[in-house]
This record gives structure tokens, C-alpha cells and sequence, in this order.
């Protein structure tokens, strides 16, 4: 048989009272822990990216004269087209983007304006196509400059608003590594193939200019990254080298061959060079913390 034995209203009060206050206290230092951690990864954030200020400034002042440079060049580029001077355009065409494939990481983290600037025929809806490889189809598929005037001022005019909006965009020290390693994967996995520039065959500009921009980023991280492992720094660095000397051969002045004159075994030794230094590179932000 149970027994149940009753207790007095203000002793169950009290009971309730106290289990009340344990809860509430409970649940307290569990919204206080949240709030501390959240308080502590904020200020590592904050804290990170404290210590990589110097090379994002150096970073933006980089982007910045590379888009003034790209301005210029864009509005020599569209002058030609205007005038219907095609072998001057098709002269300026590689040259001038090679300014902007330098800071590509920034450009893709502005909207719409890569697109708008950089996009191949099928990447977007025809009716919206235009910018660069809008214009080297006129040149070198169609052999004209007729109608293509208000793609080549609304060219000029995206160069000039990308000008405009790099001098307040947020750069974070991630975006400096995940950037330099994307802009040579892109190089292995898509540019290498041709597909590029598939009228002027003008390819290894990009090429070159996107290692080029790579190499900046690694260049601007290169103190930190050799207090923290001098070996993968040289190993990157040695990386850069050898890749810049596989490119050597193909340069004249300072212009490039077609792509169209690469053999086979060319190609695969450029993309054997690139994934030898994507693979190092892509150590540096675990390594930096970033």
C-alpha cells in the first residue's frame, strides 16, 4: 500500500520558488556562456584581420592602380571600335584586360560587373551579353566594328563604376587567399583549355595576368606566412618561378604568341605548373588562420 504524505501550501511555494530560481540561473550563465563566445570569436575576427590591415591596404592600393591603368586602356580599346580602326582595337583588346584579370577576386565580389565586363557568349542571356568578349567576337569572328558602339561605351562606362566601387569595397585578409588560389584554379581547370578568349585566341594574356595577381596576394602575405612556415613560403615562392619560366617562351616583348601555337605537351606542362603551385598556395590561409 502507498502512503502519500501531504505537504503545507507554503512549503510546496517554496519548493516551486527555488526550482524557478534554479532554472533561471541555469539558463542565464547558458545565454551568458553564448554571448562570451560569441563576444570571443568576434574579437578573433576582429583581431585577424588587425593583423593583415597593413596587407589588405597594400592590396587595395594595388587594385586601385590597376583599375586606373584599366580605365585608360579601356578607353583607348573602345576609341578604336568607335573610330572602326579594327586592327588597332584588336592590338589594345589583350593588353588592356590583362589590367583587370590581375584583380579578378575583387571584380567577381562586385555583382553584376563581371558579367557585364568579362562574360563569354552562353555564360549569360544573349539579350544581356556584352563587354569584352562581346566586342572580340565583332573583331575577330566578324571582322567589323559596325554596331558595336554602345557595347563599347557601355564597356567603358562599367570599367569607370568598377574604378568608382574599389575604393570602398570590403576586402577581407580570406579574400586575398581564397582569391589568389581561385584565380589560378580557374586558370587550370578553364582557361588553360582555350575556351577563354575562343575568337583572338589571346589566352596566355590572361594567363599571365592572372598569375600575375596571384602572385601579389602571396607577395603581400609573404612576411606572415615565413614567420609561421619559411619552408612553404620558399616552396611557394620556388613554385612562381618555375611557372613564370614555363610562360617565358612564349612572350615576345611584351606581348604573347597565340594560343593556337601551343602544342599539346605545352599546355599540359603549364597546367602540371599551375596545380604544383595551386597545392601549396591553397596551405597558406589554414596556415594564416584565415
Amino acid at each position: 500500500m502507498k502512503i502519500y504524505y501531504a505537504l503545507p501550501a507554503a512549503a510546496i511555494s517554496a519548493i516551486l520558488l527555488l526550482s524557478g530560481c534554479n532554472t533561471g540561473d541555469k539558463n542565464a550563465n547558458q545565454g551568458a556562456a553564448a554571448n562570451n563566445n560569441v563576444a570571443n570569436s568576434a574579437a578573433a575576427s576582429n583581431s585577424n584581420e588587425d593583423d593583415f590591415k597593413q596587407a589588405i591596404d597594400q592590396y587595395r592600393e594595388y587594385v586601385i592602380q590597376q583599375c586606373d591603368a584599366f580605365v585608360t586602356e579601356t578607353a583607348k580599346f573602345t576609341a578604336a571600335i568607335k573610330d572602326a580602326d579594327i586592327e588597332t582595337a584588336k592590338s589594345l583588346y589583350a593588353p588592356a584586360r590583362m589590367y583587370y584579370e590581375r584583380i579578378e577576386p575583387i571584380a567577381e565580389a562586385l555583382g553584376d560587373l563581371d558579367p557585364n565586363i568579362d562574360a563569354r557568349d552562353g555564360d549569360v542571356d544573349s539579350s544581356e551579353w556584352r563587354g569584352f568578349h562581346k566586342l572580340e567576337q565583332a573583331l575577330w569572328e566578324n571582322n567589323t566594328t559596325a554596331g558595336q558602339e554602345d557595347i563599347a561605351d557601355q564597356l567603358l562606362s562599367d570599367a569607370k563604376l568598377l574604378r568608382a566601387k574599389v575604393e570602398t569595397v570590403d576586402i577581407e585578409a580570406s579574400l586575398l587567399v581564397t582569391g589568389a588560389v581561385e584565380l589560378l584554379n580557374e586558370v587550370s581547370t578553364s582557361k588553360v583549355t582555350g575556351e577563354e578568349e575562343r575568337y583572338s585566341h589571346t589566352d596566355l594574356y590572361d594567363f599571365a595576368a592572372n598569375v600575375e595577381g596571384a602572385k601579389k596576394i602571396y607577395e603581400l602575405l609573404e612576411p606572415q606566412l615565413k614567420a609561421k612556415d619559411a619552408e612553404l613560403s620558399k616552396n611557394i615562392s620556388e613554385r612562381f618561378t618555375a611557372l613564370e619560366q614555363e610562360l617565358a617562351p612564349f612572350k615576345q616583348g611584351n606581348d604573347y604568341v597565340s594560343y593556337e601555337q601551343l602544342q599539346d605537351q605545352d599546355v599540359r606542362k603549364l597546367s602540371q605548373n599551375l596545380d604544383a603551385l595551386a597545392e601549396p598556395l591553397s596551405q597558406m590561409g589554414t596556415l594564416l588562420g584565415v
